[in-house]
């Protein structure tokens, strides 16, 4: 920009961009990492192509109620297959240089138990015991994490009585 502000422009790309891919959840059921990774390869290299430098992906929320809309997104309901399926989006997407048009930082979201809505209801409340929590919702963030994710997305809903973003629990502890 004129006040040398860089510029970041970022898009939802959860199944492809010019070349569209089956959902994540349909992906997923292959229980192959290299095919995710093969997506978010050619992802990145159209978005690229347009200027896009970061997506809103991958979603790597465990999901247990189908009546949630966004189930299609993730991987599903178990948090081993999020896991595998997290690092395989974050490899596709980041590569080993974000600096390369051919490259997008990925942002996994939504951090975290966005997926454990009461009544699968967007952003309503989600009231999880820590070890619940620690089992099957968190495993997927840590293994995007484990992967070089360049950024996180916290999840709307409140978590234990808290806004997500405000929780310490989940952002600081």
């Amino acid at each position: 920009t004129r006040l040398g502000i860089p510029i970041i422009v970022g898009a939802d790309i959860c199944n492809g961009y010019k070349t569209v891919f089956p959902i994540p959840l349909g992906l997923s059921c292959s229980w192959k990492p290299e095919n995710i990774e093969e997506v978010a390869r050619i992802s990145a290299k159209e978005v690229g192509a347009d200027g896009i430098c970061w997506t809103y992906s991958p979603m790597v929320d465990i999901s247990h109620d189908a009546r949630w809309g966004r189930v299609k997104e993730g991987a599903g309901e178990d948090p081993f297959l999020g896991g595998i399926m997290a690092q395989a989006w974050v490899r596709g997407y980041q590569g080993n240089d974000l600096s390369a048009d051919t490259t997008l930082m990925a942002c996994v979201k939504h951090y975290a138990l966005y997926g454990a809505a009461e009544a699968g209801r967007d952003y309503n409340t989600v009231d999880i015991s820590k070890q619940r929590l620690r089992e099957l919702y968190l495993p997927p963030f840590s293994a995007a994490a484990d992967a070089g994710v360049a950024t996180f997305m916290n999840s709307f809903n409140e978590v234990m009585g808290v806004p997500a973003t405000g929780s310490t629990y989940l952002v600081r502890d």
